[in-house]
């Protein structure tokens, strides 16, 4: 018996897809469903996103986008990370982001943690993303990772209520015990 043809799917099937409040991706043109994120999630989320702007936005370092957004780093590869930090203004279009951000963040899901933690972190390295930061909102920790060699490596992390200072950019200093506070 034969079998079909796969094809890996590009953005232009991506834009086809429904909207179903679910998360849409293409990992090397695979597409990938997630459900929405839950209230806790999404704080971690914006508590993290506005330390970020008040770093790369008030001195013209970058800007600070969240999710939904694709970022689109190759045919095949379409994804939404939950932050993205660019310092590229060129990348920025009227569809999405262009090309690698200086910058992604994936803040861990029960659903996604897998994913966040194997298929991304290929499929950004893949997309020569400088940085990947991991936050884990269960253990309280953030891993900062770099690019090198085409593979990943830890930079710095912090865990608790520590103060994270990031040595790629002088300056950044993330208070985590704000992200991890009840509403």
């Amino acid at each position: 018996m034969a079998q079909g043809i796969r094809r890996k799917l590009a953005y232009h099937d991506l834009v086809l897809m429904p909207d179903d409040g679910q998360i849409h991706e293409l990992l090397d043109g695979v597409l990938v469903v997630s459900p929405s994120p839950t209230p806790a999630h999404q704080r971690v989320v914006l508590r993290l996103a506005r330390q970020l702007q008040d770093y790369f936005e008030r001195i013209g370092k970058g800007e600070v986008f969240s999710a939904p957004l694709d970022v689109i780093l190759g045919p095949h590869d379409v994804l939404e990370p939950d932050l993205l930090v660019v310092t590229d203004a060129r990348l920025v279009t009227d569809r999405a982001i262009e090309g690698p951000p200086a910058l992604v963040v994936e803040v861990l899901s029960p659903s996604t943690a897998s994913r966040d933690c194997i298929a991304k972190v290929r499929r950004y390295a893949a997309g020569n993303v400088p940085h990947y930061w991991i936050v884990d909102r269960e253990a309280r920790r953030v891993d900062c990772l770099r690019l090198s060699g085409g593979e990943y490596r830890c930079v710095t992390f912090g865990a608790g209520d520590a103060v994270l200072e990031h040595p790629d950019w002088p300056g950044l200093a993330l208070d985590l015990s704000r992200l991890w506070q009840p509403s």
